[in-house]
């Protein structure tokens, strides 16, 4: 599900940014394209780019909101996500936050401790509830 070529393929079109393993990132992440995730960020990662996707790989782990299109996790994140498109948990994702969601996947062993906001009209991410997308400083 996670590993095919389409998701390789896909994931790799446009600039990619990579947050490599034993780094750690400290402050607020604007961007466009593709973010990967290897290492260790505290702050809110979020892109208006309608076509932006971040991957938070079983390595990786994240401190703080995620505001962007297309969301994968494979890793640790201890904050809100916020996807227009769609959030992908991978079997060892775990998330500490609640999931604001147009679609969702869900893979065998993925944990989260939060809850589930289906947003049926949210065709980018500025269209979340302003309440419910305030990120926490």
């Amino acid at each position: 599900m996670f590993g095919g070529k389409k998701d390789i393929d896909s994931f790799g079109s446009g600039s990619t940014t990579l947050v490599a393993t034993g780094t750690k990132l400290t402050g607020d992440i604007d961007f466009k394209g593709a973010l990967e995730i290897e290492g260790d960020v505290v702050g809110n990662i979020t892109s208006t780019d309608e076509n932006a996707r971040i991957r938070v790989l079983h390595s990786g782990s994240v401190k703080g909101d995620i505001v962007v299109a297309t969301v994968v996790i494979n890793g640790r994140v201890k904050g809100d996500l916020y996807a227009s498109k769609q959030i992908k948990l991978a079997a060892k994702a775990v998330v500490e936050g609640n999931l604001n969601y147009k679609l969702i996947e869900i893979e065998k062993g993925a944990e989260v401790v939060g809850s589930f906001v289906y947003h049926q009209a949210a065709t980018n991410v500025s269209q979340f509830p302003a309440d419910s997308k305030e990120l926490k400083k």
